[in-house]
């Protein structure tokens, strides 16, 4: 193992080495100086020791420094955290977090007869409870009840050491935040490219949306054309729509397995289904945090039938539904980066303004290279030709849709959902009649 992990995992880092406070070693450089002189090697040469070996020296140098007393720890706001007199397998874990400012007071490992816990000083917020959930290796759960964080990882106290690992990653390079974020939205993604549903068959799909949008959503409803429509309320501003289809070009493989590559997925056999399965994760994580954001408006969701047959589906939406929209967001292009706003330079689906907001929140987001371009027939051809609303279709990392090569860059799909969401928070999009004066 390298020098960083076993460091870090039992919560110490390179610096402590060299951590001083007025006229001693700090805690943790003197808890780290001493494990190294018992175990007779330097920080150079630390990846030439077991971790076995290098555990046996921290549980014997804990008791050679000085001790603070049990598993209620010192406010960390005002002193030291007091390692050694952490659980081994927690220390890692509990460092880190108030490192990352969620700041405890508490923690126990759970010496194998409960769930390890952390009991903070405050009440957790939404980005701290992102931040651990999103850290979590995907054997471990972490529950959280008022100030209490239970970390459900069935006594393998291998979890507890990554999860240390996750959060240093994140102290060292907060960008490891965005990654470990994407990893848990590319379940979701996975989940709905194993659903059926290809043109004329939907139901499956259906189904599970209609499961998934009723906890997150103030209102959903089926309408006569299959589509499956829903209300977010956010406020009293502008009224957005977000569509993708929910059927797929043909029906998947019963014996494909869908396989990774870095962050590239494909299937085995047979097409893979992102198209349009990603512009449907991307739609559901900004439901499940538009509550989070400054947006304040309307978010109406469209999931549509029989695109991939004629556009069918949007065009038999209820004008009733769709009468108070302001603008939409179709989340079905291949590639990335692409904010489509006419098909072939010659159908418009927006004018060139609205188009540009998206540019401005790719900037916002630090995705500057988000481009205006033409593209093909979508949803938001329908959606500007037949009911007046502007639109753009945005790329959601497929590529060679509707082929056995389909692939799609989970990684590119979560972007496309930051994107998105970074336009709302700030509130780009204003109601038609605003947009006018």
């Amino acid at each position: 193992m390298n020098n960083i992990s076993l460091l870090t995992r039992y919560g110490f880092k390179p610096s402590d080495l060299e951590n001083w406070v007025p006229f001693r070693l700090s805690h943790a450089s003197e808890l780290l100086t001493l494990t190294l002189t018992h175990l007779g090697t330097t920080y150079d040469l630390l990846d030439q020791v077991s971790e076995q070996t290098w555990v046996e020296a921290l549980r014997l140098t804990s008791f050679q420094v000085e001790r603070r007393g049990g598993e209620c720890l010192v406010n960390p706001l005002e002193k030291e955290l007091p390692l050694a007199d952490i659980d081994l397998y927690m220390r890692g874990i509990t460092r880190w977090m108030n490192e990352l400012g969620i700041h405890t007071a508490y923690c126990c490992d759970g010496h194998e007869r409960k769930n390890p816990k952390v009991i903070l000083l405050t009440h957790p917020n939404h980005k701290q409870i992102t931040l651990l959930k999103a850290s979590a290796p995907e054997e471990m759960n972490i529950r959280f009840s008022g100030k209490e964080i239970h970390f459900e990882c069935n006594h393998q106290r291998e979890l507890l050491l990554l999860l240390a690992e996750k959060l240093y990653a994140i102290c060292a390079d907060p960008a490891a935040l965005i990654r470990y974020e994407a990893d848990h939205f590319k379940h979701s993604l996975i989940e709905l490219l194993n659903i059926p549903g290809e043109s004329g068959y939907e139901d499956p799909i259906r189904r599970f949306l209609k499961r998934k949008l009723k906890p997150i959503t103030d209102n959903m409803f089926v309408d006569r054309a299959g589509n499956v429509c829903a209300f977010v309320f956010c406020g009293q501003g502008p009224t957005i729509l977000l569509s993708a289809h929910m059927d797929i070009f043909q029906e998947l493989e019963e014996s494909r397995q869908i396989v990774q590559e870095g962050t590239t997925l494909y299937s085995t056999s047979g097409i893979l289904g992102a198209d349009d399965r990603a512009g449907i994760a991307v739609i559901l994580e900004i439901i499940k945090n538009i509550h989070q954001t400054n947006f304040n408006g309307t978010l109406k969701i469209a999931f549509t039938v029989g695109e991939e047959i004629g556009l069918i589906g949007s065009q038999q939406l209820d004008p009733m539904f769709l009468y108070d929209i302001d603008s939409a967001i179709v989340v079905d292009r291949r590639g990335n980066r692409d904010i489509v706003t006419s098909y072939a330079g010659i159908i418009p689906f927006c004018p060139d303004s609205y188009g540009l907001l998206f540019e401005q929140a790719g900037a916002l987001a630090g995705m500057e290279d988000w481009k205006v371009t033409e593209g093909g027939s979508s949803d938001a051809k329908v959606f500007f030709q037949k009911f007046g609303i502007p639109s753009v279709n945005l790329s959601v990392g497929y590529q060679h849709e509707h082929t056995e090569r389909e692939t799609v860059d989970y990684f590119a799909t979560f972007q496309t959902a930051t994107l998105i969401l970074t336009l709302l928070h700030h509130q780009l999009i204003r109601s038609r009649d605003k947009m006018k004066n």
